[in-house]
């Protein structure tokens, strides 16, 4: 029996998640009113004729203000059903949700006479700032395009084939800007660059002639011993803290040889301490 909560400021994927939850087996419900959280929980979920119930609802800003300000009320009291339950929030960066109104000319739900677009947007992190506190999984969508948020929503919430605690190692360059739903970063670009080497430029780290170069850096060997200690030592503290996500982001200046070698390697070397590690690498192209 699972329950996904899906939410977020308008424009960051709501409507996505739902569609990728729904092509997935879920049974989803658009703007839930939270107060009715708890009925959803105790009248329909046990019901279900389905095998393995599989419920998504949707939760946002349209919300009644003095339900949302229950929300951690009403999860604790869904979560004590002894129902899976995973609150996802999607968010963007303010520009970027402005463009896609723009681009989109929807009409944002919290917009009127009184109340610009830019300041509806604000206005929605403080009304939703409930839920926030209480995510299990939060995706930034600023740099995703619609096949990206699907790709990476199939990854997180529907590639955990273990219970416990999941965990994403990720490459990423930072000259595209720093996972801001990172929960660990380290920071790659004090190592030697292949790009630098004209016959290494147009391999990425997954290629031999990158890992050779890069096998032989002393400092490479010592960061990633560093890094491997590191998360050897402490993930296990975040599952035992009943965390259900944990993102690691390794970066380095654009994203495609020196994070990602460093990804690679230390994914392999988890998953054989811990079940459910993912991999992915967010602008290998």
């Amino acid at each position: 029996m699972r329950l996904v909560i899906v939410s977020g400021r308008s424009g960051s994927g709501k409507s996505t998640a739902l569609d990728v939850l729904e092509d997935n087996g879920f049974y989803c419900i658009d703007n839930l009113p939270a107060g009715l959280l708890t009925d959803l929980a105790e009248r329909f979920l046990p019901h279900s004729d389905m095998l393995l119930p599989q419920v998504a609802v949707s939760i946002d800003a349209r919300n009644l203000l003095s339900q949302l300000r229950r929300f951690p009320e009403l999860l604790d009291e869904v979560r004590q059903r002894n129902i899976q339950c995973d609150v996802l929030y999607l968010d963007a960066e303010d520009d970027t949700l402005l463009k896609r109104f723009s681009e989109t000319r929807r009409r944002h739900p919290l917009t009127n006479e009184n109340r610009s677009l830019a300041e509806a947007i604000a206005y929605e992190s403080q009304l939703l700032s409930p839920i926030i506190d209480r995510a299990d999984l939060r995706i930034d969508t600023t740099r995703l395009n619609l096949y990206q948020l699907r790709d990476t929503l199939k990854l997180r919430l529907l590639g955990q084939s273990q219970s416990g605690t999941s965990f994403l190692i990720q490459s990423f360059g930072f000259k595209r800007g720093m996972p801001t739903d990172a929960d660990l970063v380290f920071d790659a670009r004090c190592l030697p660059n292949p790009y630098w080497k004209p016959e290494l430029r147009d391999f990425s780290g997954l290629d031999q002639p990158v890992i050779e170069y890069l096998d032989a850096q002393p400092e490479a060997q010592e960061m990633y011993q560093d890094i491997l200690a590191y998360l050897n030592k402490w993930l296990p503290r975040f599952a035992s803290s009943n965390r259900a996500y944990v993102t690691i982001a390794i970066g380095c200046t654009g994203g495609h040889h020196r994070s990602v070698y460093l990804t690679s390697r230390l994914s392999t070397a988890l998953k054989q301490s811990f079940k459910n590690v993912q991999v992915r690498h967010r602008d290998l192209v």
